[in-house]
């Protein structure tokens, strides 16, 4: 069975939010410690409407 990737090289994102321009694409455009500040910088650079999410430090462990 092949995983669904969801972010190309997402293990050197550990710890920050990322924008991507759509789910489809899989390349990160923006990313850091405030989603606000991420997603601001996604619409800047031509995103209309940018996926954004936290990626979790490898190896941490996640109580939800």
């Amino acid at each position: 069975m092949q995983a669904n990737v969801l972010l190309n090289n997402g293990e050197q994102y550990g710890g920050k939010y990322v924008a991507l321009r759509s789910f489809r694409d899989k390349n990160a455009i923006s990313f850091g410690d405030n989603p606000l500040e991420v997603y601001n910088e996604a619409k800047s650079k031509g995103a209309s409407d940018p996926v954004i999410f936290y990626v979790p430090e490898k190896n941490s462990i996640h109580v939800y």
